[in-house]
């Protein structure tokens, strides 16, 4: 039966597509391979089908890339694979498919996006707060970033105001006047307990004498009294987040999320944090792939250098294995970058590599750490995985920002590199936190529902971040929506299957799953 249906697939949409060129132009059609730049393995014979007649009704006219797909490992393996037929055979599966950007993403994170999908408004909040935080000004970014590192590097002690939220707002409002307290804790416990007469705490005494009497929470400030010069130092920052108090306390779990593994906190200093914090989005979508993230971090440095030429980088991610071999000469790199158009791997991209090679500081960084080329060639699949949307690694590789600050905490972050899931889990709090502060800061109501879904899926929410733009259509996608919440066992039992990946991540996926030949076969 698999045979049978595999064939028929290719029957009713891959030979069929090839007559369509055809009859547009003539071509020799002998062995079909995968498109240039895709990832998907293929099954090399010419002869991995024939067909001698396609009827009228199966026809479709289009682009060779989608029977070239068709001729891949990836493509054999699924379209024999039950879970994918489930998934396929759902009316919404074109909606789904024609969004693959979103799609791949969602697979990373299966479980937490078919719940989501069940949920259409909750997952439209998410998709609202990535929008807001993505559209902030640097400026607020920033400022949140730092709010964020003190609210994380002192985790106990802003727990501890967050139980008691109306008495919380009131020291976020006026941060400066608490100051002081840093010098002695118990001087604060003693201004609570007779609220009324203190002119920062009079208008919420109530509150301040609550939080004095809570004898965990002062025991909390006590073992941590620099939690107060941490909010005077950023009472801007605070001041603009305290609009909402139901945000700020969610914000304070947010952050102490952040440092829960206690590998991650010892690993992450204060000047780490705010790095994560103020590019979040960079830093999520480099911890999507550990392995490459680990090679950025060791060679922090030879990376900030190839990040000023965006283009050029992206290019050698997309092929890293043929950059291995300058390691042992970077001098040979800088000679062929300045002759690129005669150089294979870089002749697509010649004027970005001659632009390289005329930047002498960059030449000096890769001189100073020719290994970085070992390393990006011995990560190959994982840069390569990187740099498959182009569009999010472009803006990755043009963020000098974040990698300058890799460079500058080389030490912290080759440390938190160690742990992907701590690292991963990091970077998401740290973007769910700038989505959370842009909210509040651009006047937005932040209901409990939005609340609840950014802070209960961090890391969905990063993937959301990572590429508003295609989850914002998606969410608009009811149908596709429902395709996802309808098959999440299918859809999560696939995620972990390296070929649907391969598979979705091609750029003739959305092509395949909407030609009507396909859809034909698949319900057969």
């Amino acid at each position: 039966m698999s045979n049978g249906l595999s064939n028929s697939l290719k029957l009713g949409v891959a030979t069929t597509a090839l007559v369509g060129v055809l009859a547009i132009g003539a071509i020799t059609v002998g062995t079909l391979w995968p498109p240039t730049g895709e990832s998907v393995g293929t099954i090399a014979p010419a002869d991995r089908y024939r067909a001698s007649q396609v009827s009228g009704a199966d026809i479709t006219l289009g682009d060779e890339t989608v029977p070239q797909l068709m001729q891949t490992d990836a493509f054999e393996l699924m379209v024999n694979d039950p879970s994918f037929r489930a998934l396929a055979r759902d009316p919404g599966f074109a909606a789904l498919a024609s969004n693959s950007e979103a799609l791949v993403a969602m697979a990373r994170d299966a479980q937490a996006f078919t719940a989501l999908a069940r949920d259409q408004a909750s997952f439209a909040a998410m998709v609202r707060g990535a929008d807001a935080a993505v559209a902030q000004s640097a400026v607020a970014q920033a400022a949140n970033a730092e709010a964020f590192t003190a609210m994380a590097a002192h985790a106990g002690a802003f727990a501890a105001l967050a139980r008691h939220p109306e008495a919380f707002t009131a020291m976020a409002r006026n941060g400066e006047a608490f100051g002081a307290y840093a010098r002695d804790a118990s001087a604060f416990a003693a201004a609570a307990r007779d609220a009324g007469a203190n002119v920062a705490m009079a208008r919420d005494a109530q509150a301040f004498t609550a939080l004095a009497r809570d004898a965990a929470a002062m025991t909390a400030l006590r073992a941590d009294p620099q939690a107060f010069t941490a909010l005077a130092a950023n009472a801007e920052a605070f001041q603009a987040l305290a609009r909402d108090s139901a945000a700020l306390t969610s914000m304070v779990r947010t952050a102490q999320a952040a440092t829960a593994d206690a590998r991650i906190a010892q690993a992450a200093n204060t000047q780490a944090l705010t790095a994560l914090a103020v590019n979040s989005q960079a830093f999520s979508q480099m911890a999507t792939q550990p392995q490459a993230f680990t090679a950025m971090a060791a060679h922090a440095g030879a990376f900030a250098a190839l990040a000023r030429h965006p283009e050029a980088f992206t290019a050698m991610a997309r092929n890293g294995e043929a950059f291995g071999a300058y390691a042992r000469d970077a001098s040979a790199f800088a000679a062929a970058a300045r002759d690129a158009g005669a150089n294979v791997a870089m002749a697509r991209d010649a004027q970005a590599f001659t632009a390289l090679a005329r930047d002498a500081a960059a030449m000096t960084a890769l001189r100073a750490d020719p290994q970085a080329f070992t390393a990006l060639a011995a990560n190959a699949e994982a840069f390569q995985a990187l740099a498959r949307d182009a569009g999010a690694f472009t803006a990755l590789a043009s963020n000098t920002q974040a990698f300058t600050a890799m460079a500058a905490n080389s030490q912290a972050f080759t440390a938190l590199a160690r742990d992907s899931a701590g690292l991963t889990a990091m970077a998401a709090s740290a973007q769910a936190f700038q989505a959370q502060a842009a909210l509040v800061r651009s006047s937005q109501a932040m209901d409990a529902r939005a609340i609840a879904a950014i802070s209960q899926n961090p890391g969905a929410f990063a993937a959301v971040s990572s590429n508003p733009q295609a989850f914002t259509a998606l969410a608009r996608d009811s149908q596709a929506l429902t395709a996802l919440a309808t098959n999440a066992q299918a859809f999560t039992t696939l995620a972990r299957e390296p070929g649907f990946m391969a598979l979705a991540g091609s750029s003739a996926f959305a092509a395949m799953a909407n030609d009507p030949g396909f859809a034909r076969a698949i319900r057969e």
